[in-house]
């Protein structure tokens, strides 16, 4: 396969059918949408019989623990998918909304339209309900789009993209809206990124290593987070008995996942009575500890390894978490706002002072009181699904849904009016 002929011959048709779906009517696309949602139930058999192909590969190849986590498809996971897709179909249309009138001394009457992006590249790694997100997202949105999953999942993105094609077909929306990448090439990555003339936007979904690279070498526009730095700050004044099921289930409920819980800052009042119960949970779980002096102290040497600067960094996407004592909110948020990711963090306290001064200095695309960071979520926000989280601070922030899948233009309303 020549993958630059293929790769420009799959943008040469989503951009086509980017204008079909553009002027598509918002019956139309909620058609598609349970549609796709009905075939992805229907097809559950086969979507566990493909997942399983992929699951199995990927452990003759050795793929680490958290990859699996994220490959592997279930009856509950898929029943959400397609939920998603119905949940996506109940949300406002966003295309073609107008506002932000207002007439100008000349006469004519200004405001903004929202229209759709065009062409969105997907690019993920060993997710593949990210196809029926993407999938959902993009068309709700109006747009196409041109989707590389990462070849582990080869087989489970093909059957789910067979669901997306029969959906289309039944609302009478171009295939091409829709397009899997079939080859795993890594060169069609390459490609996907340098089309400018095609594709309006990139949106990775994978390791940091995947993301810099996309992010040094695309010449289309990305948006994109690289890493899942997430902490917990218990405060002074924090319930502890809310901070023990908060911080528990920030660690612990999914380990793989980029809102999961990295780091654990605690107040050093409330150190010495707190630490030893929640660290007591973690060990039953089997999480590795690495902390600070104070925390070893508190917890046992035995039982605490010790943090190193690299720790305070460090997403583990892995039954490993970093913890430190602080001696105020202060230090906290200068903690966070040093070794974070801007990703989502979090606060539990009872204060309402300190609860406002931690919303509006903690610089994150979510920022969270008395909250498990898992909440960072485009489906637990109600936006559906997502397409991805967005670190940057241009042109989405935080998980993106539906507005961050398309821009606002200027209109002008006239009645003839002329320059003078």
């Amino acid at each position: 396969m020549d993958i630059q002929t293929y790769m420009h011959e799959l943008g040469r048709a989503a951009r086509a059918a980017s204008r079909e779906m553009a002027r598509a009517d918002t019956l139309t696309k909620n058609t598609a949408l349970h549609a796709i949602a009905d075939a992805i139930d229907a097809a559950t058999d086969a979507l566990l019989e493909a997942n399983a192909e992929d699951v199995a590969a990927a452990l003759a190849d050795g793929l680490a623990p958290a990859m699996i986590d994220r490959l592997t498809l279930n009856e509950k996971t898929i029943a959400t998918m397609s939920e998603g897709l119905r949940q996506i179909a109940t949300l406002p249309d966003p295309v073609g909304e107008m506002g932000g009138f207002a007439y100008r001394p000349s006469g004519i009457q200004l405001g903004k339209m929202r229209v759709p992006l065009g062409v969105i590249g997907i690019i993920y790694e060993a997710r593949p309900n990210v196809t029926a997100d993407a999938a959902g997202l993009c068309l709700k949105a109006g747009n196409a789009v041109i989707l590389r999953g990462g070849s582990e999942a080869i087989r489970s993105n093909r059957a789910i993209a067979d669901c997306v094609s029969a959906g289309l077909e039944q609302a009478g929306l171009p295939a091409t809206a829709v397009q899997v990448v079939e080859t795993t090439d890594r060169a069609a990555v390459g490609q996907l990124i340098t089309m400018p003339e095609y594709v309006d936007v990139i949106v990775p979904r994978g390791g940091k290593g995947l993301i810099a690279r996309i992010s040094a070498e695309a010449r289309v526009p990305v948006i994109k987070h690289l890493d899942g730095n997430c902490h917990t700050y218990v405060d002074v004044d924090a319930d502890l008995v809310k901070a023990l099921s908060i911080c528990d289930n920030a660690k612990t409920q999914r380990y793989g996942t980029c809102n999961t819980m990295e780091t654990l800052l605690v107040n050093a009042v409330v150190a010495a009575e707190f630490l030893p119960q929640i660290c007591a949970i973690y060990l039953d779980k089997g999480v590795e500890l690495r902390g600070d002096d104070t925390v070893r102290a508190l917890v046992g040497a035995d039982r605490v390894a010790a943090a190193t600067e690299d720790d305070w960094f460090t997403e583990y996407a892995a039954p490993i978490l970093a913890l430190k004592v602080v001696d105020g909110l202060d230090s906290a948020i200068a903690h966070i706002n040093h070794y974070g990711s801007h990703h989502t963090d979090v606060i539990v306290t009872e204060n309402y002072t300190s609860a406002r001064r931690f919303l509006r200095e903690v610089d994150s695309s979510s920022v969270m009181v008395n909250a498990s960071s898992r909440f960072a979520d485009g489906f637990e926000y109600g936006l559906g699904a997502e397409i991805g989280i967005s670190t940057d601070k241009i042109h989405a922030r935080g998980p993106v849904g539906l507005l961050g899948l398309t821009s606002e233009k200027w209109i002008v309303l006239g009645d003839g009016q002329i320059r003078v």
